[in-house]
Formats: structure tokens, sequence, C-alpha cells
């Protein structure tokens, strides 16, 4: 027992000291970009469910937080302000499957062919869930959802997703290197870390669990490996369905991605698995409380279909073009180890790097915003408080 166990951790950790690096420049890269770009006008830039205004909502959403829970809040906040559904969860959709940190930490552990479908097959799920929200979606059901969103019923992160830091004085360096600008990135980077790292820290140990104790058959058997075609299509069906109960969302769900491709999931699979970060079990429960039963059913159902129909696509036009990977064993899975070689000397320079941005994050009043992240409501009070104490 105690060899499983020590076998499982070491799985874990490995797969976590493979992607340290990844993960501080992903999520530093995306923390400058928020320092940049204001969320304050997203419900005026989004008032319809035009073509245009879902472009706009996949572009703020890809240059948003990762953290699933977060990009929820906001997606209700956008809706609750006048914002159109329909552009609100086209939003909430890009912010977790469009982000530069879920790429890199992609082709990382996965390789490069899987971060390619990943932005390939993020836009396909956003225009295939727009065309089923605008043959199903009834202007009643839309009526109900916003009076339900109206309540203010309490989810997770909604502090966190309604604070607004960002830099709107000056060029755009001007604004990424000002005191300000530093000051923000430090703030979005920490609290980002903050609002994750429990997903990526699951993710991690129940990846290396399954790699240690699951055996191969059990997967090729639940993923009908050696079925040809049927495995084809079977793959992108059940992979949002294990993600469901994975309780696992953000990019805490790419290590268990790993394991899955190592027994046998089909390619299309392991992205479908991967969209499906906004279907888990507790986020079905937040939308319940944001817009009610009846349009977190539909929401659930939307998205999965989207879901599927999209890592069908992916499945077949990376065969077609012949950059479906035929490798299936991964070395991020195994007794890899410290040693000395490129991703430790990038670790330790990117901890340096992180370790500067918590030191600027705390001597600029970032532990007070800490305790907001989980409130419901951030008043324009505290919004001034917080940009007083930047500098």
């Amino acid at each position: 027992m105690l060899t499983f166990l020590t076998d499982a951790l070491n799985n874990s950790f490995n797969m976590f000291w493979e992607i340290l690096w990844a993960l501080i420049l992903g999520f530093g890269i995306s923390a400058i970009i928020q320092a940049v770009i204001s969320r304050k006008e997203m419900a005026a830039l989004l008032p319809n469910s035009s073509p245009r205004s879902l472009a706009i909502a996949s572009g703020l959403g890809a240059a948003s937080s990762s953290c699933s829970y977060a990009s929820v809040a906001i997606a209700r906040s956008i809706f609750k302000k006048g914002g159109d559904f329909t552009a609100a969860i086209i939003f909430e959709f890009a912010s977790t499957n469009l982000v530069v940190e879920l790429g890199i930490i992609m082709a990382i552990l996965l390789g490069w062919q899987f971060t390619l479908a990943e932005f390939i097959g993020g836009p396909l799920m956003i225009i295939f869930l727009a065309i089923l929200f605008r043959i199903f979606l009834k202007k009643k059901m839309i009526d109900q959802a916003r009076e339900q969103a109206n309540k203010g019923l309490q989810g997770l992160m909604e502090g966190h997703a309604q604070m607004d830091m960002s830099v709107s004085e000056g060029s755009f360096l001007k604004r990424i290197f000002s005191g300000k600008g530093i000051t923000s990135t430090s703030h979005y980077f920490v609290m980002d870390w903050v609002s994750v790292w429990r997903d990526i820290a699951l993710g991690l140990i129940i990846a290396g669990a399954l790699a240690a104790w699951v055996p191969d058959s059990f997967w090729e058997s639940l993923f009908f490996s050696q079925s040809g075609f049927f495995a084809k299509i079977w793959g992108p069906a059940i992979g949002p369905l294990v993600a469901v109960i994975s309780f696992v969302c953000s990019i805490g769900n790419v290590p268990l991605a790993v394991v899955l491709w190592n027994g046998g999931i089909s390619f299309g699979g392991v992205i479908s698995f991967i969209f499906a970060d906004l279907i888990i079990l507790p986020i079905l429960n937040i939308y319940r409380k944001y817009y009610g039963l009846k349009m977190s059913l539909f929401l659930l159902a939307t998205s999965y279909v989207a879901m599927v129909v999209s890592g069908i696509a992916i499945e077949f036009l990376f065969e077609v073009i012949g950059l479906t990977p035929a490798r299936r064993t991964l070395q991020t899975i195994g007794a890899i180890g410290i040693s000395l070689n490129y991703t430790t000397v990038l670790n330790i320079l990117f901890l340096i790097i992180g370790v500067g941005m918590l030191i600027r994050f705390i001597r600029t009043g970032g532990v007070s915003m800490l305790k907001m992240m989980n409130k419901p409501e951030m008043t324009d009070h505290d919004h001034h408080d917080h940009h007083d104490h930047q500098g």
C-alpha cells in the first residue's frame, strides 16, 4: 500500500515539476493582459448575440483569468448589467479554453498537436454553441434566467471576478511598465494562482493516483481503444462525461488528460474532455443558483453537444491532415525526477520571478484583497480603496 501511495505522489510531483515554469509564465502573461484590458465596459461591448459581439466576447475571454469559477461569475455579472446572455456564456467558454496558460501547459504535458487542436477546436465549439443557442434558446428562458440572476445568490470567486485592477492611462508599453502596471500585474498574478491552485493540485493528485493504480486494460475497455472508427466517435462522447464527475476544472484537468491519452482515449476525446471543465458538477450547481434549474440543464445539454461535435470534428480533421500524434506513452507520467536540465533551470528562473511578483503583491496591499475574493459583491468603494494602494 505504501508503494502504491509513493508511486502516486511521485507521478504527481513529476508532472508538477515538469510544468512549474510554464504555469508561472502562463499566469504572468495572463496577468499582464488583464492589467491593461479593463473589465468595466464588458456589458456595453456585448449588447447582443451578433457575430461581432460573440467575436468580442471570445477575445475578452481569451484575455481574462483561466479560473473557471471566476469566469462563470464574470459571465453572470455581464448578464446582470444588461449584456447579452449568449455573449456572456461565450465569454465564459473562451476564458477557460482559449487562454495562453492552458496552451502552454498542454504543449508541455501533451504535445504541440494538442495545443493546436485546442485553439482550433475552441472557436469551433463556440460557433456550435452559438448556433445551438440561436435555435433553442427562447426569450422566456432568458427572462427567467435574468430574474434568477438578479437574486444575487452566491457562487465562488465572485469578488475576484469583479475586481478590475487594470491600468488605462498611456500607451500599451507604458501601462505594462509603469508602477501601477507592475502592481496590477502582480495582483492579477497572485490572485489567479490563489483561485486555481486547488484545481491544479487536485488534478495532479488524481492524475498521479490514476496513473499508478488503474491498469491500462481498464482504460482500453472504457474507451474501446481497439475499436477503430467507433473509438473515434466514442472518445469525444465519453470525454466530457468523465470530466463532469472529476470535479477538476481550469487547467487542472490537463494532467488528467495525460492519463486518459495514455490509457487509450481518442485524440478528439482528449480535446472534448478538456473543453468540459465548465460542466463539472460544482459548476452545474452554480449555474442552478445563478440562472435556475431549467437554464442549468439547458447549458449542460447544449455545452455537451457542442463539446462532442467539436471533439469529433478535431478527431477527423487532424487525421486527414496527418497531425494526430502516434505516440501514446508521455514522458511526464513516470519516474523522471529532478535533474540538472533545462526544466530545472527554467523552474529556478521563473520561481525567482514569481517570488518577486509575490513580494510586490504583499507590499502594495494585496493581502487585504485576498479576503474579498469570495465576497458576493464588490462596490465601487472597494475598487477605489484598492487602487489607492497601487503605485
